[in-house]
């Protein structure tokens, strides 16, 4: 498939992978940011953004994806940011292809799945999503003639407004003026098992030798204490950073701190 991307600045590439409901549009700043010390690539993934829809949203195609991306710009190797669903993306890539790998930074996600079954902290992830992509199946985007009347609409089912405010930026405008979802939500509502769930399984002897950061929200449950003992046996030249006051969103809520870890993070591999 071939994805929608934004380009910016010059120098080592910089492959930057946004999360579920999100956008390259969510990375701009911090991507200009970045852009004055490496060639950033921004990139939709399948079935948001600006990129195709397809019924299919899985982990493996969405690394097929971004192997289609960076082949088409002709990178040979690329550092790798990826933030919750972008951060599997991404470690599924650097599994797959370490020798295209050069850096990997995962933001606030685990290899590991989310059972809503669970009751310790950590777990309601699989919950939670279920609950917006039920809030979001029941909005008609057409039915609305102005921003805040989505957003009225949409508070009746969530009622955090800076989540609405992050999911409201996946309804565009049509050129007769009726707003529609850029987000396929129908497949990725069919998709939830597959996203939720683990990108390796136990049984696999899975070693990945990238040099790899991870960062965790300090307000986040995204990344567990069982976790992150399973991070660092399989991921053996990996650090894991914590961003103060942090929740899962870090690249909103702490884009100073965020971009700070990412440089030299990056810088010191280069």
């Amino acid at each position: 498939m071939k994805l929608f991307y934004r380009e910016m600045g010059e120098g080592s590439p910089l492959v930057i992978l946004h999360g579920l409901y999100g956008s390259s549009d969510n990375w701009v700043t911090i991507g200009r940011e970045l852009a004055k010390e490496f060639r950033v690539i921004l990139v939709d993934q399948r079935n948001h953004g600006q990129s195709p829809h397809s019924t299919q949203h899985t982990y493996p195609s969405m690394v097929d994806d971004l192997v289609e991306l960076v082949d088409s710009i002709g990178f040979e190797r690329i550092n790798l940011v990826g933030h919750s669903m972008g951060g599997k993306t991404a470690m599924l890539f650097a599994h797959r292809y370490p020798h295209r790998t050069k850096s990997l930074a995962v933001i606030d996600i685990a290899p590991t799945g989310y059972d809503s079954a669970k009751t310790t902290v950590g777990s309601g992830q699989r919950d939670l999503h279920s609950r917006i992509i039920a809030a979001l199946s029941q909005l008609d985007p057409q039915v609305a003639t102005s921003r805040e009347q989505l957003d009225e609409l949409l508070a009746k089912s969530i009622p955090d407004q800076r989540v609405r405010l992050f999911l409201l930026k996946n309804v565009k405008r049509n050129d007769d003026g009726t707003f529609y979802w850029a987000l396929n939500i129908n497949t990725i509502a069919n998709s939830m098992d597959a996203l939720m769930g683990p990108i390796f399984s136990d049984e696999q002897n899975i070693m990945v030798t990238t040099p790899t950061l991870f960062v965790k929200g300090e307000l986040s449950n995204y990344i567990r204490p069982d976790d992150e003992e399973w991070i660092r046996k399989r991921f053996s030249n990996c650090t894991l950073q914590v961003i103060p006051n942090a929740g899962h969103w870090v690249h909103a809520e702490a884009p100073v701190a965020l971009i700070a870890l990412l440089k030299n993070f990056i810088r010191s591999i280069q």
